[in-house]
């Protein structure tokens, strides 16, 4: 009898082969997500750091826990984990990545954060990447999908794409289901989200962002974000009839969005309930969750679905004016819909 190990090893032989830029939260967690799904053959990470120290990062997880499985260094060159060893390479420029030494088929997550437009992955496609997938908004009109609400918009010709953001995918799948049932006027969205790696330990300096500035570890931080606009741009009858702020509030992880919106057909708050978990159990299962229990945020943590409905948090002032409230780990559903994208591109591309 095989070991899982060696079935691993042996179905990732005929899996799509990928490559991340950038081993930092995202990169990190979307590595792990990989290392899980039989349909993905991680073979090459780009990202300064030894060896040793980039299997440390890897292994140990402030919020997510230590990994479930192997890793240790392959000399400086590569890392091993579960068995699966990944080339490692060390460089800024992008034309410099050996991605073509691992084929002409690498499908690249790109989670720098430093290369978000057509013209600045042209260097990526130079040295051998085939898809790129933007693990942020694009700052460009690259093609932005969100999985469950329009990834069958995706095309094989195009080439660099985005995954939108964490917010952006923690909306859109409770605005999609509503949308389509009664239709959404117009919204307001806030997002509470937990704080991340661009804010300040302590009180510093920020120009651009005053606020912003200050400490992220003992404010409620008001912040602007794209991410309810940028819902127009996968639902596109919903252009320019949805924006949001953010609230950036002192807690590691899983952020939550509040969406209050004036409906085109009345409804029931119940009636808004059963859709959502109506929809949860079947055409939007593993992205919209539906959830009844006093939960809290922590409760969240890890939870692979991109957007989960608080039932018991929303309120309704009358038939066509609601507030809606779903939870989302920003980090963990997040990446995980970085490589659903990525196995929905090949898969695409596959029968293309």
């Amino acid at each position: 009898t095989l070991s899982p190990s060696h079935s691993m090893r042996s179905s990732k032989l005929m899996a799509t082969s990928t490559a991340i830029n950038g081993f930092g939260r995202i990169g990190r967690l979307v590595t792990r997500v990989m290392m899980k799904d039989p349909k993905i053959s991680l073979k090459l990470i780009n990202s300064e750091g030894s060896a040793e120290y980039l299997a440390y990062q890897f292994k140990y997880d402030s919020v997510h826990g230590k990994y479930d499985g192997t890793v240790e260094a392959d000399g400086e060159d590569a890392i091993v984990i579960d068995g699966h060893r990944i080339a490692l390479s060390r460089t800024r420029n992008p034309d410099e990545i050996p991605f073509r030494k691992h084929g002409n088929d690498l499908y690249v997550c790109e989670s720098t954060g430093a290369f978000l437009t057509q013209d600045s992955v042209k260097p990526h496609f130079n040295a051998g990447a085939k898809k790129i997938v933007f693990s942020a908004p694009a700052k460009d009109d690259s093609p932005m999908f969100v999985m469950g609400v329009n990834n069958e918009n995706y095309k094989p010709s195009m080439n660099a794409v985005s995954c939108a953001s964490c917010t952006t995918n923690g909306l859109a799948p409770m605005v999609k289901a509503v949308h389509d049932a009664y239709g959404i006027e117009s919204g307001l969205m806030t997002t509470i989200h937990a704080m991340t790696s661009t804010q300040k330990i302590v009180d510093s300096t920020s120009k651009k962002d005053w606020r912003g500035g200050r400490a992220a570890s003992t404010n409620i931080i008001p912040s602007s974000t794209g991410a309810a606009k940028a819902v127009g741009k996968v639902i596109p009858e919903l252009n320019g009839k949805l924006t949001g702020m953010s609230f950036r509030v002192p807690t590691v992880d899983v952020s939550v969005v509040d969406l209050t919106c004036k409906l085109m057909k009345p409804t029931t708050y119940e009636d808004l309930c059963a859709l959502m978990k109506y929809k949860a159990a079947s055409s939007m299962k593993g992205i919209l969750g539906y959830e009844n229990q006093p939960l809290v945020s922590s409760d969240f943590i890890t939870d692979s679905r991109s957007c989960i409905f608080d039932a018991n948090a929303g309120i309704m002032l009358n038939p066509t004016f609601v507030k809606l409230v779903a939870w989302y780990d920003n980090e963990w559903g997040y990446s995980n819909r970085v490589v659903d994208l990525i196995n929905h591109m090949a898969r695409v591309d596959g029968s293309n």
